[in-house]
């Protein structure tokens, strides 16, 4: 019987928040930090790894670590604009299935695998989660948990997390269908594919991965794909050392399975969250596996390119229990991840050469083999059992035959992604077979940008609104500084100018826009961030103010944008002005907010600090006492628990209790 692949479309409906409108504001401050290395910023991590560390290092990891890290999330806007309600909706899916597997992916949010089910056996072979529900997780803010997802730009979850991609139907090696999934990475500017099927008779799903650096110099490159599993199992991979990085922030060697007293194999041993890069030994096949007390589970594999491999725990405490919690409904299991990337850490980035490519083969599946008892004997069988049913050889011989597929064009169109890799390729002319990013896809966002590379000039907006998303790449760079100086023009140009490092010229920029603008308050606005970095702080706190004020005489109306600017044009001001102590002037902000947006759990949190700034302990008490969510908390933050510490000396609520670490003096 011919085993016959078929891609079909799904829809696929569950209790789903709403993402909302991105944040407006060009995010011109770092990454946040936050409690793993997965989800912050790498800089600071970097320079938590002192001399004696690197000494114990490979010296290509030693290199790699901290080599051009992401100091900025431009291009790309926060997504910050979803709550926490969720209702029935509808989901957009495309299933690529044969009579061994059925994959399910979500080309609107990121093209992740949500489902992986082997259909002999009617096992998911996945952590699914039940519902979408959007947390800032991922590096620009929202993400949510579950499958499979395709992580590149930087250390954390992509920007892409909840972002649709390009999907199309391809001919596969075998002569079936592969589903194709591009886009463009705005991050580092890179194109990059994920091509998957399903061999005749394999219980294996297969990735073909690519990514191309079309540009005239080196990029840094970063890849994790990252697979969340229910954590009630046990993970093996053929190390027996790893790279551990915890709450105590310090990259550190520890031996696998036990470290301290603890087998850590076993996700909820783990007290915090916690990362373990395993130390897979040279010209070892890479592979990684989650098995269940009776030994059944998935197994991902890879071409030796795909080097590292890592688990992710949240940990049995309070604080990793309560994030679970919080990414999905009551009643659901628990996860943890493993992930296999192009470096031995997450705090690494790769050198992609100018006008090159890199690529690489992984497979999924099902794995059944004992998980319990001595570490070198399970490992051993394992290894032994997936020789077995997916031999080394193949998974090479796979890869060897997908790249010559990897260029074909794609034939019907799934889905769309984003205009912005047909921006890039209509400036610079560029051959990218395979991934056609065709002008069609130009929309509203690029209009502008495509103006300026058309006529040198920055066409001013056609009506009043919240100023546009600003290019910051160099080329873009240096055709907003030949274009007229418009006021609008000077705005982006200086947006573009802080980006590349020179915050005395954007200031200028910004200064030299203020005479003229029809808008005060993105230029003023940006004039305060710059005022925060420098130190003026009760300087921005008045920036701040007069931005608000004017934001507040230029809006329009009370639909979605004016009222995104306003939330996020307000709650930088609150904090602005609480920080340099004037109270009075936080609560006039605070009173001319939407009600709506006083209602939401971030104002919420806000609200008691503003009444405490006010004396009001009894008040800002009384906040806590009623409850709030706040949607958009950043994991590993701990401002919930700080503010509770000031008013009161009782133990915090479990309810806002997401700490990642153990308390400290």
């Amino acid at each position: 019987m011919v085993d016959v692949t078929r891609i079909r479309r799904e829809v696929l409906t569950l209790p789903a928040a709403q993402l909302g409108p991105d944040n407006p504001l060009p995010p011109l401050c770092p990454p946040p930090l936050s409690a793993s290395l997965e989800r912050g910023d790498p800089h600071d991590e970097v320079h938590r790894i002192d001399g004696r560390e690197r000494d114990d290092m490979p010296r290509d990891m030693a290199r790699q670590l901290g080599w051009e890290p992401l100091h900025s999330l431009l291009p790309v806007r926060v997504r910050d604009g979803y709550g926490r309600t969720r209702e029935p909706r509808a989901l957009d899916a495309l299933v690529i299935e044969n009579d061994r597997l059925r994959a399910t992916v979500l080309p609107g949010l990121g093209g992740r695998i949500a489902s992986l089910v082997h259909l002999p056996t009617g096992r998911e072979l996945l952590y699914r989660n039940p519902v979408f529900q959007p947390a800032d997780f991922a590096l620009n803010g929202a993400w949510y948990s579950g499958g499979i997802e395709w992580n590149i730009g930087a250390t954390g979850h992509t920007t892409l997390s909840c972002a649709p991609v390009h999907a199309a139907r391809v001919p596969a090696p075998d002569g079936g269908e592969m589903l194709r999934l591009w886009e463009w990475e705005r991050l580092r500017d890179l194109p990059f594919q994920v091509d998957l099927w399903l061999p005749e008779g394999s219980d294996f799903l297969h990735v073909g991965v690519r990514i191309r650096n079309p540009h005239e110099r080196p990029v840094p490159t970063y890849w994790w794909s990252n697979i969340a599993v229910p954590e009630e199992r046990r993970i093996l991979a053929p190390a027996e050392e790893a790279w551990s990085f915890g709450y105590e922030r310090r990259l550190r060697r520890v031996p696998v399975p036990s470290c301290d007293g603890i087998d850590r194999t076993h996700p909820l041993n783990s007290p915090y969250a916690a990362d373990y890069f395993y130390a897979v030994p040279d010209g070892r096949r890479r592979w990684i596996a989650a098995l269940d007390a009776d030994g059944h589970g998935l197994v991902q594999t890879s071409t030796d390119l795909l080097r590292g491999r890592k688990l992710f725990v949240w940990g049995s405490g309070p604080g990793g229990r309560r994030w679970q919690q919080w990414l999905t409904e009551p009643g659901t299991g628990g996860y943890c991840e493993i992930q296999a990337g192009l470096a031995r850490t997450q705090l690494e980035h790769v050198r992609l050469e100018p006008e090159s490519e890199v690529s690489w083969l992984e497979a999924y599946g099902p794995l059944d083999t004992p998980a319990e008892g001595a570490w070198p004997e399970v490992v051993r069988s394992a290894e032994e059992r997936l020789a077995a049913v997916l031999p080394r050889a193949r998974v090479q011989e796979a890869h060897a035959a997908w790249k010559p597929y990897a260029d074909t064009e794609p034939g019907e169109i799934l889905a769309t992604g984003s205009g912005w890799g047909a921006l890039e390729v209509l400036r610079a002319d560029w051959k990218l077979p395979g991934t056609p990013f065709a002008e069609s896809t130009l929309g509203e966002a690029q209009a502008p940008w495509r103006e300026l590379l058309r006529t040198g000039s920055l066409p001013e907006p056609r009506r009043v609104r919240p100023p546009g998303e600003t290019l910051v790449a160099p080329h873009w760079r240096d055709m907003l500084e030949t274009a007229p100086a418009t006021p609008h023009t000077e705005y982006h140009l200086g947006v573009a100018q802080w980006h590349a490092g020179d915050r005395a010229q954007a200031v200028r920029s910004w200064e030299r826009a203020l005479p003229l603008a029809p808008s005060l308050w993105p230029l003023l606005r940006c004039l305060a961030v710059a005022d925060q970095a420098s130190g003026h702080h009760e300087r921005a706190a008045e920036r701040y103010a007069e931005a608000f004020d004017d934001l507040c005489r230029e809006r329009r109306d009370d639909g979605e944008t004016w009222t995104a600017a306003v939330a996020a044009l307000g709650r930088e001001a609150l904090e602005a002005l609480l920080r340099a102590r004037r109270a009075a002037d936080a609560r006039a902000v605070w009173e001319r907010l939407l009600p709506a947006v006083r209602r939401r759990g971030r104002f919420r949190l806000l609200e008691a600090e503003l009444l405490l700034a006010e004396g009001r302990r009894a008040a800002a008490r009384a906040v806590f006492d009623t409850g709030f969510e706040v949607a958009d908390l950043r994991e590993g933050a701990e401002v919930i628990g700080r503010l509770w510490d000031r008013l009161t000396d009782e133990p915090l609520p479990a309810r806002f209790d997401f700490r990642m670490r153990p308390d400290t003096p």
